[in-house]
């Protein structure tokens, strides 16, 4: 049994991330399993401090942006819009080439929240950087759209 609401597109997924901060980090969607969702973003100059390792706040917006998309999924689009309500973000190890890969696996899929954790890690397997991220789940048509279709935000919001 999947976890999924309807059909998954990574190519959808990844269009509906082009001119946003999806795209202006470099945030890819790689792979939707029964469980997990996965993508991967790279550690170069739009995602590292001045001290040339991954930002913080590069992990925490993947992590994020990883914790969503699986809320996306998880929900009848046509029925249901998901928003960040809090994460949190334990920062392990530094990542300083490559790429960082993320997974989101569910820890509560309920009706009105989620939780969900994701786990960063380096090219080679090491746990980079572990978060949790509560979103909740309001009564109103996803508003996650292409960028030409973009402008409106869903009653009830951000």
């Amino acid at each position: 049994m999947t976890l999924w609401h309807g059909a998954v597109d990574l190519a959808d997924l990844n269009g509906r991330g082009a001119q946003s901060l999806n795209s202006n980090l470099g945030i890819e969607i790689t792979e939707v399993t029964d469980t997990a969702l996965h993508g991967r973003m790279p550690v170069d100059g739009r995602t590292v401090q001045p001290a040339g390792v991954l930002h913080g706040g590069a992990s925490v917006a993947f992590a994020e942006t990883l914790a969503s998309w699986a809320g996306y999924l998880a929900v009848d689009r046509t029925r249901f819009h998901v928003v960040g309500q809090e994460i949190n973000a334990n920062h392990i190890r530094p990542a300083s080439t490559g790429w960082v890969h993320g997974a989101a696996s569910p820890v509560n899929v309920g009706r009105r929240a989620h939780v969900w954790e994701v786990r960063i890690t380096n090219d080679a397997g090491a746990l980079v950087c572990i978060s949790r991220c509560t979103l909740a789940v309001l009564e109103v048509p996803s508003g996650y759209a292409v960028p030409e279709e973009r402008g409106r935000v869903p009653e009830g919001g951000r």
